[in-house]
């Protein structure tokens, strides 16, 4: 489950909850998969790659949702 969303340019930080025995590659997939779906139909005159094939997925651990809101936040600026 998505808990918050931070886009900036060449990158989304989505911090997420996911139970690790599941994996988060296939939420990442689905999520890739649908945006790419919805904002096809919504701007059929887009021609260029939407997404990568790849991701870069790291765990917060037990870190605190506001730290890690703080952390995107501050990529923000960069």
């Amino acid at each position: 489950m998505v808990v918050d969303l931070e886009v900036t340019p060449g990158h989304v930080h989505p911090p997420a909850g996911v139970n690790p025995q599941l994996g988060i590659h296939k939420p990442v997939k689905a999520s890739k998969g649908r945006s790419s779906r919805v904002l096809r139909r919504d701007f059929p005159s887009w021609k260029s790659t939407l997404w990568t094939t790849s991701c870069f997925l790291a765990s917060v651990g037990g870190a605190r949702l506001e730290d890690v809101e703080r952390y995107a936040e501050n990529r923000k600026s960069r």
